[in-house]
């Protein structure tokens, strides 16, 4: 613990000194690239590491972790952390804290480059409200500006606003031809707005979509637990001809990519033009709109994502299966007992054991199952009275992601942030409910 506390204090002064060397040289040269706060931490790792380990010689035998905890904080602890604190804000592609191109308007700056004349506001919006500021003087917001190409935005201080003018607290970087100006997108903290704006549409997103999120969960792993036990158990017959190839064949689903049978399957079930339909028309039966209409979404999602998951429980049936003792089923036979008796009393029993984990952790992955709604339907079809972002199929990952990306026509990150929390304790209580119903926890305290 002592030396992973060293290596994060090591990577927080690296990352300290990488931010103000950074800073100093986009002080220094405007058009430097982001990056170079990697490149300034790098170089400064470089330097400290050495050093750290003249001081703690024995730390060097700990070393191997620095590249772990990077990976950790980067891609786990920082990810965390972000959609913690943009689920107290307005974070969204309308508040982003960049500049906003579309607001963009002329300006002039005057000789002594203190003063900002907006010729195209002083009869429009008022300036504090175009400025979004902070209060009616809009001393110490901030102003974008902008050359003729309009290729690289320079912040400057206002110190105070007038009539279609903006006088600013230090005169305007120097070579800078001033053509245009604009505001920042700027966002804050709105506590618990987004909780509230969630609880408040609970009737037309949350509920509908968390209990279809845990329908499709609960009624995948059913569906292909069952079809996996049984082809399991059948294709383990050593008595069965041909087993093997009929192993390979139920394993295709499994070993084609999901992408591409997905893509199969969402054009076998067009409604117009899809082969299952025109069967159905050969038949005499009328059409099923197996995309088109809610129920039958979900249908198709059920029986899509059977086709894609049976194989995997066969799988695990069949090596489960293979740690049995052949003597049990050799002793039963010779008690009288039946193939169904010999089922029921010796091979479920004995699965049991080795299903539960699989079975959990089934339903975990289908209760975060995105792929297969966003390639079959998309969350669709529509549905009266619920959310644009929360359709009829949409699981609470994909209204997550409609959120986040697809809000009333901009991105909504601060909201998508706030579901992504909600979706946490969700998974975790139901988590722990399937944990505490398979006995996890006293098996871990034996």
């Amino acid at each position: 613990m002592l030396a992973v506390l060293i290596l994060l204090l090591l990577l927080a002064a690296a990352s300290g000194i990488g931010w103000l060397l950074s800073s100093a040289t986009a002080a220094v040269w405007a058009s430097a690239p982001p990056f170079m706060v990697l490149v300034w931490t790098a170089l400064a790792l470089l330097l400290l590491t050495p050093l750290v380990g003249r001081t703690f010689p024995w730390i060097r035998d700990w070393f191997y972790l620095f590249p772990a905890l990077v990976f950790v904080l980067a891609f786990t602890v920082l990810p965390v952390v972000l959609t913690v604190n943009y689920a107290f804000t307005n974070y969204s592609g309308e508040n982003s804290g960049n500049p906003d191109s579309a607001a963009r308007t002329a300006a002039v700056l005057s000789a002594d480059r203190l003063t900002v004349r907006l010729p195209e506001r002083d009869t429009q919006t008022p300036l504090p409200e175009f400025l979004k500021c902070r209060t009616a003087s809009c001393a110490g917001d901030t102003l974008v500006l902008y050359d003729e190409d309009a290729s690289v935005p320079r912040e400057v201080k206002i110190a105070r606003i007038g009539k279609g003018a903006v006088t600013l607290a230090a005169p305007a970087p120097a070579g800078l031809d001033v053509a245009y100006a604009t505001r920042i997108n700027r966002y804050g903290y709105v506590g618990l707005a987004n909780f509230q704006d969630i609880f408040a549409k609970a009737s037309r997103a949350l509920w509908p979509v968390f209990l279809w999120t845990v329908a499709f969960a609960f009624f995948t792993v059913i569906l292909n637990a069952l079809a996996g036990l049984i082809l399991g158990i059948l294709l383990y017959n050593k008595r069965l001809k041909g087993r093997n190839i009929y192993r390979t064949l139920l394993f295709l689903p499994w070993a084609i990519p999901a992408v591409i049978s997905v893509q199969m399957w969402k054009a076998l079930l067009d409604q117009n033009f899809g082969i299952v339909n025109k069967t159905l028309g050969l038949l005499g039966l009328f059409a099923v709109p197996w995309l088109n209409d809610p129920l039958w979404a979900k249908i198709s999602i059920l029986f899509v994502n059977l086709w894609l998951g049976f194989p995997y429980m066969m799988t695990a049936t069949i090596s489960a299966l293979s740690t049995i003792n052949d003597d049990l089923y050799e002793a039963a036979s010779i008690d009288g007992a039946s193939r169904w008796q010999q089922i029921t009393g010796i091979t479920l029993p004995l699965l049991r054991q080795s299903f539960t984990p699989i079975l959990l952790s089934t339903f975990a992955f289908n209760f975060n199952n995105f792929g297969i709604i966003y390639l079959l339907t998309a969350g669709g079809p529509a549905q009266e009275g619920r959310e644009s972002t929360a359709q009829s199929t949409d699981i609470l990952l994909s209204w997550g992601y409609n959120t986040a990306f697809a809000a009333s026509g901009g991105q909504n990150y601060a909201l998508a942030s706030a579901i992504a929390l909600i979706i946490f304790f969700l998974t975790l209580a139901i988590s722990l409910v399937n944990f505490k119903a398979a006995g996890v926890f006293d098996e871990a305290r034996k």
